[in-house]
């Protein structure tokens, strides 16, 4: 399990030619937002757009990475500070953590694990936050996290975040109503979207 500064986040994102990784999101959510109601509907719409993207990324000069990966890389600068309005001091960021059970089996992995003194997120990222199976997944990794907890998250308070590029509004009510924050890709930076005013985040 490495540790990320946030200057080593930012290092990391140099070496990709964002411009053209962003066009790529961006004509997607404007694809997409332009469907209105009809790809909360029709996922095969947005599996189809989802394909396109990747043909995009695949033909970008110079990127090895997958879109999972470029998008995890664009979240990863500075992720921590925007949980400062719930006063945790998340200055350490983990990526790409194991999770390995008793049997030192690996059963998952943590895209982002940021921490301080007290308190772990689990910051899972994806290009779409399209269907409620990937919240679910999620949940099944906070489980196992809290059953077999990494040596940064262990007798620390438990939190999960969702970061994506591009949200479905009936997904991201789901998962708020799953107790996770959730952030979006908003240019060259996150946001984490205002969560409803009964939101209360879950402790795993």
């Amino acid at each position: 399990m490495t540790e990320m500064t946030a200057e080593q986040a930012a290092e990391w994102g140099k070496s990709l030619d964002f411009p053209a990784v962003w066009a790529a999101l961006m004509e997607t959510r404007t694809r997409i937002d332009t469907l209105g109601e009809k790809v909360d509907k029709t996922t095969e719409n947005v599996n189809k757009m989802a394909e396109k993207v990747d043909r995009v990324a695949s033909n970008v000069g110079g990127l090895n990475q997958s879109m999972g990966e470029l998008v995890e890389t664009l979240f990863a600068s500075h992720l921590g500070e925007k949980f400062d309005a719930y006063h945790y001091n998340l200055k350490r960021t983990f990526g790409r953590v194991p999770i390995y059970d008793d049997t030192n089996r690996q059963r998952g992995e943590i895209d982002i694990l940021l921490s301080d003194t007290t308190v772990c997120m689990v910051t899972e990222v994806k290009r779409w936050l399209d269907n409620t199976e990937k919240v679910d997944e999620h949940i099944k990794r906070m489980q196992l996290t809290r059953k077999y907890p990494p040596a940064e998250s262990k007798g620390k308070k438990l939190f999960g975040a969702i970061a994506v590029a591009v949200v479905n509004p009936e997904v991201r009510e789901y998962a708020e109503q799953n107790g996770f924050f959730v952030l979006e890709l908003t240019g060259e930076d996150v946001r984490l979207l205002e969560s409803p005013k009964d939101f209360k985040p879950k402790e795993w």
